[in-house]
């Protein structure tokens, strides 16, 4: 071997061997061949469960799917929703934001139109047809690992929470078709928006005074069972009442409508974004406010005792904002809370209009509003339990309304009392 070509090989080894250990450290770039973007694609490999698919799945996907503008326009399927929902759900348990999971889901959308495909490009597998490099088959077939992975390259984009959703995508996958992202991203909101909203998936807690009013001052619970479109309250004495109130893909409200007597119970509808609203008589009202990916609340807006009919609102995820319904019909907005968060109201202070806050699943913490706009956390409940509040102590005797949960794991309430102390009750179906 001469002189010349000595360092000239030894350079090509040089470069060959940075190369592979950049490679190694990045993630792998998305080779395009097989078009998994286009819904209609048969594969020889059967699809991997994303989890169980649900009655809930069902209902979003008949829902969205002839109102979605791009490649899942009529290709929404259940299974598909359940894909979606095990990507949201692995977002939510890092506390990371509603963007965050648009896209992600915006991403899985593209690359294979939301499903866990055991191939795909060259070595290309799963949600996000992750490559070798990114983990090992197993794992990048596992819904969660795979999220996780995305979601560890999407961190490192440092202005991903500001940047068109596409552009991201694209600067995590780096796919040879950059343009194709952004025109999923709006389908993507929706799917993350009705997921986050949806409580179709078994019974769904309440929480009011039943009984009397104030003849009858504490709080009670209860649950919605949107099977059977019936909620099942607990009265004072532990009996069961059953009313027959809304449908399956209803969100359950209470509030004492009518200004006297025991609080009513009401639903909002998501896909017509209306509350329907059960009055002392049995009587329904009508009232629209709100649109699809609200989430419902209710509460005495205006002036505590001087005003004492509650009124209704939403709690808009994609901005953390409360639009709130006063007794004129004119409109309140608070910013408060974020994507992920689920909305409560009561009266924390014991006086004047009641209050809103957020239970936020993914630290177990209640994000209260006081009357002076001052915020109070609670540490109460854990990832997976639904909030409720009501004034469990018992109204007058101690006005100031309390916090609690519903476990779904265990079909039980832990209500907080205003010591701190806690209160188990059974009721309600575990799912």
């Amino acid at each position: 071997m001469n002189r010349i070509a000595r360092p000239r090989l030894t350079a090509i080894a040089v470069a060959t061997a940075l190369a592979s250990a950049i490679l190694a450290a990045a993630p792998a770039v998305h080779a395009e061949g097989t078009d998994l973007s286009d819904p209609a694609a048969v594969t020889l490999l059967a699809d991997y469960s994303c989890g169980s698919v649900s009655g809930s799945d069902n209902v979003i996907a008949a829902r969205l799917s002839p109102a979605l503008t791009g490649s899942l326009n009529n290709y929404l399927t259940a299974y598909r929703v359940s894909c979606a929902r095990a990507i949201i759900n692995a977002v939510q348990s890092r506390g990371l934001s509603h963007r965050a999971a648009v896209i992600a889901v915006t991403t899985s959308i593209v690359e294979t139109t939301l499903r866990n495909v055991p191939g795909g490009d060259l070595d290309s597998v799963g949600l996000f047809q992750q490559r070798d490099s990114w983990g090992s088959f197993d794992q990048r077939m596992d819904p969660t690992w795979s999220t996780n992975a995305f979601l560890n390259q999407m961190l490192k984009v440092s202005n991903w929470q500001t940047m068109p959703v596409g552009d991201v995508c694209q600067a995590v996958q780096i796919s040879a078709y950059p343009t194709r992202y952004q025109a999923q991203a709006q389908d993507a909101e929706q799917i993350v928006d009705a997921v986050l909203a949806d409580t179709t998936t078994g019974d769904e807690p309440v929480a009011g005074n039943w009984d009397a009013g104030n003849g009858s001052p504490a709080g009670n619970v209860g649950v919605f069972r949107p099977s059977t479109g019936q909620f099942h309250l607990r009265m004072d004495d532990g009996s069961l009442k059953i009313l027959d109130w809304g449908q399956a893909g209803d969100i359950p409200v209470s509030a004492n409508w009518d200004g006297a007597g025991p609080d009513n119970i009401g639903v909002f509808r998501p896909s017509t974004g209306q509350f329907h609203l059960r009055m002392d008589d049995g009587s329904l009202k009508i009232l629209d406010w709100g649109q699809a990916g609200d989430l419902p609340v209710a509460g005495n807006w205006d002036a505590g005792n001087g005003a004492p009919a509650g009124n209704i609102g939403v709690f808009r995820p994609s901005t953390g904002q409360f639009h709130l319904r006063m007794d004129d019909g004119s409109l309140k907005i608070l910013d408060w809370g974020q994507a992920g968060d689920i909305p409560v109201s009561g009266n924390w202070d014991g006086a004047g209009p009641d209050n809103i806050g957020v239970f936020r699943p993914s630290t177990g913490q209640f994000h209260l509003r006081m009357d002076d706009g001052s915020l109070k956390i609670l540490d109460w409940g854990q990832a997976g339990d639904l909030p409720v509040s009501a004034n469990f102590d018992g109204g007058n005797g101690a006005p100031a309304g309390n916090i609690g949960i519903w476990r779904p794991s265990t079909g039980q309430f832990h209500l907080r009392n205003d010591d701190g102390s806690l209160t188990v009750l059974d009721w309600g179906q575990p799912r």
